[in-house]
């Protein structure tokens, strides 16, 4: 399933970075891209790079399986895999729409820490701080689940490293010096990517 992992990596790609963009520079006369934060050579550099790194390999390892320059784990290789990947790439971009939205205006890609934005609770913020990247996880391993070579795989565990530091790292801490006691209650009630996790 090749040609449906490529296509999904586009729609979600166009969905999730182009439409989302759209969006809210239509509301807001801004991209809402902040790019990568931390001085060159930074563990908060790298996560963004590793970012990076993983968007790219996921829809390059369909690619190769498709030329069967890759062969596929043969553990994962199954009708039932692929269904499972399926169901898991449609609730992750669904999840990472839904997430985004719930965002409004404080939606961002990247932080600026001069930047100060509406702590936002609603929606699937109420029990989980980072849906966002929790859907968009969910969403490429069902990708790599239709074309589950090692690249694909390495995509996954690429992607889940950079969002770890990303968010330990770079918005935790800007979220905590920009709304002080408020973001720590909230961080007390709430999971940071599943709910009751990682409060």
């Amino acid at each position: 399933m090749p040609v449906l992992a490529l296509v999904g990596f586009v729609l979600f790609a166009l969905l999730a970075f182009g439409w989302r963009t759209w969006v809210h520079w239509r509301r807001t006369g801004s991209s809402g891209f902040r790019g990568f934060s931390g001085r060159a050579g930074s563990l908060e550099r790298f996560a963004g790079l590793l970012f990076a790194v993983a968007i790219a390999a996921a829809p390059l390892a369909a690619v190769l399986d498709l030329t069967g320059t890759l062969t596929r784990v043969a553990l994962l290789d199954t009708t039932l895999a692929r269904v499972v990947g399926l169901v898991a790439y449609a609730l992750g971009v669904a999840g990472t729409l839904w997430s985004q939205l719930a965002m409004g205006d404080s939606w961002r890609i990247g932080v600026d820490p001069s930047e100060r934005t509406t702590l936002v609770t609603r929606g699937p913020y109420r029990s989980v701080r980072n849906p966002i990247f929790s859907f968009m996880v969910l969403a490429v391993a069902g990708l790599a689940l239709l074309t589950p070579n090692v690249l694909a795989l390495a995509a996954v565990a690429a992607l889940i490293v950079a969002v770890e530091i990303q968010v330990k790292k770079v918005e935790e801490p800007y979220l905590e010096r920009t709304h002080g006691d408020a973001y720590r209650a909230y961080r007390a009630r709430t999971g940071r990517f599943v709910p009751g996790i990682g409060r």
